[in-house]
């Protein structure tokens, strides 16, 4: 039997098989992508930029052929999958724009010295594990950084994406890139612990949850290797008394049910003050209401299936769990029936801790309408969660939605009146256990890179 079976999650119907390679075949893989850095690692800062261009532009030639794979194998509607695309050719470009300045020395005066530089230099093989929720977007957000840097990649996609991984490959190798620089590997858990501790590996990056994020640090970090991890989150999108409410009520729909639901950086908390939350509410449970699933392949659907039939039944679980614990279904939260793995929009209400809806995150579209006394309060709420990656603040006072994004929210990234997935020119990534490192923006960059401090004396 194959180790890895594809399934589309529309249909319940099988897409292909795979199997796992070897513990020669991925050492043979590593030695050569080691070698490889060897020489790439010596290439200047805009040689490499006209690759990631290339990389780019290689991409869109497989726009619609990568966007339906990624439609098959785990659900997402094909109007996103372009949307996907399209950003990680916005990531290429933004790369091999900015790259280049971002990586340039820095030379510093010094009392006693004739000059101090410091120097931002590659390290080596960086190995990712990535998850099936951006099938391309997750690969090009680190990918494009760390070969921009001067590292080479290897990619351990989720199973259940495994053909859109390897159709990533062929278009890196059909690009400018030597295609050593960039391998997709199929193995195993054991495997991959193995690969974390390999001594030609320097780098190890995460995206998942945070219950991967621990085995994975604790891995790294007892082979004493630098991990970034991105993890899970339970974002609350703050909705104040002088909110635009219809913008809030837009933008927290389509931040919620986005990508169906399967994002880390999603509105997942609604969190009104008391002046306006039968207001919102009504709004808000009537944009659910109008979302319909169907086949992600067609125009008229607003959701798509989950991308695993144990996801929705995991998702399901937390909704039943927190009804059993106070919460009221305001809209949705029935388990469909079929073989595909639909589940609709879903509003919760009566929201409180020691809920899943509260505490957890749920992966798909379920939302939790928390009620919150004022301001304060709702900062309280959004605060009180162990996750920190986004969230989102809604008033027309943008000074004062700024300071209280700025000073009072403890996460990585606030959207304020509005919501987007990512932008290449700003930092991704969170705090409690949401992770740690940063991505786009000129900081992933040098996430994996050696910052060296070059001392030059007057000799």
């Amino acid at each position: 039997m194959a180790d890895i079976i594809t399934v589309n999650p529309a249909t319940g119907e099988d897409i292909k098989e795979y199997n796992y390679m070897s513990t020669d075949e991925v050492n043979s893989i590593v030695d050569a992508s080691h070698q490889a850095f060897l020489e790439w690692r010596k290439t200047s800062h805009e040689e490499r930029a006209k690759v990631i261009t290339s990389i780019g532009e290689t991409l869109m030639k497989y726009k619609e052929e990568l966007s339906k794979l990624m439609t098959e194998e785990r659900g997402k509607l094909y109007s996103q999958s372009l949307q996907e695309i399209d950003l990680c050719k916005a990531i290429c470009d933004y790369t091999a724009e900015k790259g280049i300045a971002a990586l340039a020395d820095d030379e510093r005066d010094i009392e006693g010295m004739k000059k101090g530089i410091v120097t931002y230099q590659p390290i080596g093989v960086i190995y990712g594990m990535q998850p099936w929720n951006f099938p391309a977007y997750q690969v090009f957000r680190y990918t494009i950084a760390n070969l921009m840097a001067g590292n080479s990649v290897l990619l351990k996609h989720a199973a259940n994406v495994t053909g859109s991984g390897l159709l990533i490959e062929k278009i890196f190798h059909e690009s400018d890139l030597p295609n050593d620089l960039f391998r997709t590997i199929l193995i195993d858990h054991d495997q991959s612990e193995k690969l974390i501790a390999h001594d030609k590996v320097r780098g190890i990056t995460l995206t998942g949850s945070d219950g991967a994020g621990s085995i994975v640090g604790q891995q790294a970090a007892k082979a004493i290797k630098k991990a970034v991890l991105e993890l899970g989150s339970n974002d609350a999108f703050i909705v104040l008394e002088d909110a635009d409410l219809e913008l809030a009520v837009e933008t927290c729909t389509q931040a919620r049910l986005v990508n169906n639901g399967e994002t880390c950086v999603a509105a997942k908390r609604f969190i009104v003050v008391d002046s306006i939350y039968e207001d919102f509410r009504k709004r808000i449970i009537e944009k659910f209401e109008n979302a319909k699933s169907g086949d992600p392949m067609a125009e008229s659907s607003a959701l798509g299936p989950l991308a695993r039939k144990d996801l929705q039944e995991k998702l399901h679980e937390q909704v039943e769990e927190s009804i059993s614990k106070g919460a009221t279904i305001a809209v949705g939260g029935k388990l469909p029936e079929g073989k595909g793995s639909f589940y609709p929009a879903t509003i919760l209400e009566n929201v409180e801790k020691g809920q899943p809806a509260y505490d957890d995150e749920l992966f798909g579209p379920v939302a939790a309408l928390i009620r919150a006394k004022d301001q304060d309060d709702a900062l309280r709420i959004a605060n009180d969660s162990r996750y920190g990656l986004g969230g989102a603040i809604f008033s027309k006072d943008e000074e004062k939605a700024i300071r209280l994004a700025r000073e009072e929210f403890d996460t990585g990234m606030v959207y304020i009146n509005g919501y987007g997935l990512a932008n290449p020119a700003l930092p991704f990534g969170g705090v409690k256990n949401s992770g740690h490192g940063r991505e786009h923006g000129g900081f992933g960059i040098k996430e994996f890179v050696n910052i060296k401090g070059l001392h030059v004396h007057n000799g």
